[in-house]
């Protein structure tokens, strides 16, 4: 594979940040899970994902585009009430951000009326397109638009690290927690790479998990067949359960699972 140098691991990205001090508890590494609610079919499969995360005593964001389509007041409530996470996707899931700054200044706007209305602090880009110095526009806790190593994405640069980090604003007295995702996202694996199984997501977190990083996953319920589709734009929900029970029997004891905003509020007040 002309990546595997690369991906699904970057020997790179295991290093340690400086100051390293450990997670929680004396956890071994920390587990993030995260959803991208790209479309309304996506939404209205959110509250059965919902209900496999939380019966296998898991928690996780759900990230909405809230000018794509209709956001649903009753979905967004229903997940909070559950202990669940939710955060702002962009506005309309295009890459047309970063035309100009004036362009972003606009959109920042909007984004951070949604942040405000939904109760949100953290923000995903559309497609992982993202200018983190313009991330200070936005009035967020955190920011997960990038990824350790991801030669797919649109843009592949990655920021070589498993670990969060601070991204300061050089002018003013702000910043943010940077999250990215450090496994393959499900999408690339299952739908672009049709892969049938989950080896590469037990191989990257079992690297992660050896280097005492953030094993951050971030799945799409529009991807997610719950109903016997034939379609090729989905694959079996299973195999993302499988992944929650292997994480589950495999590393029992081993991981700080938390939510995006509780990792970020750690990393803060510790980094």
């Amino acid at each position: 594979m002309k990546y595997r140098n690369v991906w699904p691991i970057d020997e790179k990205g295991g290093k340690e940040p400086a100051g390293w001090k450990g997670w929680p508890y004396g956890k071994k590494f920390a587990l993030v899970l995260t959803h991208d609610v790209d479309t309304s079919e996506g939404q209205s499969k959110c509250l059965e994902l919902m209900k496999i995360d939380e019966d296998m005593g898991f928690r996780s964001s759900f990230n909405f585009v809230p000018l794509r389509y209709t956001v649903l007041p009753e979905v967004l409530s229903t997940l909070r009430q559950r202990g669940f996470e939710v955060g702002v996707h962009g506005l309309y899931h295009d890459g047309l951000y970063y035309l100009s700054k004036d362009t972003f200044l606009k959109r920042a706007a909007r984004i951070n009326s949604y942040l405000k209305e939904w109760g949100a602090v953290g923000y995903r880009a559309p497609s992982m397109y993202h200018k983190l110095d313009w991330f200070h526009e936005l009035e967020i806790e955190y920011d997960a638009s990038t990824f350790d190593t991801d030669p797919f994405e649109p843009h592949s640069v990655g920021v070589g690290t498993i670990f969060p980090f601070f991204v300061k604003d050089p002018v003013a007295p702000r910043g943010y927690v940077e999250l990215p995702y450090t496994l393959p996202q499900d999408f690339s694996l299952f739908i672009l790479m049709q892969k049938k199984n989950i080896e590469i997501w037990k191989q990257k977190l079992e690297w992660v998990a050896k280097r005492g990083g953030m094993a951050l996953i971030n799945t799409h319920p529009d991807y997610m067949n719950f109903c016997g589709s034939k379609s090729l734009e989905v694959y079996p929900v299973q195999l993302y359960e499988e992944f929650l029970k292997h994480v589950k029997d495999r590393y029992t004891g081993q991981y700080w699972h938390a939510l995006p905003m509780d990792v970020a509020r750690f990393w803060k007040n510790n980094y």
